[in-house]
């Protein structure tokens, strides 16, 4: 496995949010075998990005192997993301990372990764959003939307009302042109109603993988979100 930075699609290519699976160790377990199966059976259902999300890593070189094993399972059909760690998305060769408020920096992370990287940003207000015209990043993705059990969040739900309106001024702040989804509490109940408020895609855990058959719980996710999308007029 290569220890540097795989590249993404030709520059141009807009990151595809519409589902973002998020391989959490909380929900998924830590067993690299079966995380990389998780992964191949989301990418058969239609998942189009996955991130590894392991919030505290008390062993860096297991967490590298267990991203190596999802990064390889998927064998460049779909991208594959580092929650966090910048470092660990260099080892693994895995095409990019997602960033909260308080890690590195996007600017940061973008002169370490490349312009070949994918950098992903999480904005939980409309003034996170307003500083996204000088930040390096692909996609932006909103929330908590909903209350959820797979993160501890000290911050409130901010609901549809609310990711309409931080998803309006981070487009606004881009010119239109930044990928926006939508995170945390989202399953087959709800995902077309942010796709309504203007998502672009959904992140989602425990809707992909909280229970078996995983890939048929992304089938029938991505089928939603992509008729959410053609009512919208969005596409698929």
């Amino acid at each position: 496995m290569s220890g540097g930075l795989s590249q993404r699609p030709a520059a141009g290519t807009p990151v595809d949010l519409r589902l973002y699976g998020l391989l959490d160790v909380g929900v998924c377990g830590t067993d690299g075998t079966r995380l990389a199966r998780m992964a191949a059976e989301a990418v058969a259902g239609g998942c189009t990005l996955l991130q590894y999300r392991e919030k505290a890593i008390p062993d860096a070189r297991a967490a590298l192997a267990r991203i190596r094993a999802i990064h390889a399972a998927v064998a460049g059909r779909v991208p594959l993301l580092v929650n966090d760690r910048v470092d660990l998305a260099l080892a693994a060769g895995a095409e990019g990372v997602h960033l909260g408020q308080g890690d590195l920096h996007p600017q940061d992370a973008r002169r370490l990764l490349g312009a070949g990287a994918i950098v992903g940003l999480t904005l939980k207000t409309g003034a996170q959003a307003d500083e996204l015209y000088r930040l390096p990043v692909d996609y932006a993705c909103i929330g908590g939307v909903f209350a959820t059990t797979s993160k501890d969040n000290p911050d409130p739900p901010v609901g549809i009302e609310g990711f309409s309106r931080i998803a309006f001024r981070a487009r606004l702040a881009r010119g239109g042109g930044l990928p926006v989804g939508a995170i945390a509490g989202i399953d087959s109940s709800n995902a077309a109603a942010v796709i309504a408020a203007g998502a672009d895609g959904v992140a989602v855990i425990s809707a992909l993988f909280g229970g078996d058959s995983v890939e048929g719980r992304t089938r029938d996710l991505r089928e939603r979100v992509d008729a959410a999308l053609r009512e919208r007029g969005g596409g698929s």
